[in-house]
């Protein structure tokens, strides 16, 4: 069965940090982009960050550049998210998701993504 899930969302104060994972099962991450998307509710679905499994190419949401880095590891076929000094607004359900390309460039935010997880919560208090 193929599958993504996601863990290590939690509750955590402000300037804190958190280390997303994406896991995939059933499949390789090896052609994929895989990206991280957030929603808060009441919000629109928002784009985070985005790397290539291939190459490692990675982009970055304004929202979350300088205080965030994505990563993967081949041996785990996983992706990571690390996320430091959160902030309130940082809080949301972050969902990964992957899709099968040859390459990574600037219009990953509307991807048509092949597979997606379900979610793990990010909570930030104040």
């Amino acid at each position: 069965e193929v599958q993504l899930v996601e863990s290590g969302g939690g509750l955590v104060q402000a300037g804190g940090s958190l280390r997303l994972s994406c896991t995939a099962s059933g499949f390789s991450f090896h052609q994929y982009v895989i990206a991280w998307f957030r929603q808060a509710p009441g919000k629109e679905r928002e784009a985070v960050s985005c790397i290539s499994f291939r190459d490692a190419e990675e982009y970055y949401a304004e929202s979350v550049k300088g205080r965030s880095t994505i990563s993967r590891d081949y041996g785990e076929n996983t992706v990571f998210l690390q996320l430091n000094s959160l902030k309130p607004d940082d809080a949301a359900v972050y969902y990964c998701a992957a899709e099968r390309r040859p390459y990574l460039d600037r219009n990953w935010p509307k991807y048509d993504y092949d597979y997606w997880g379900q979610g793990t919560q990010v909570t930030v208090s104040s």
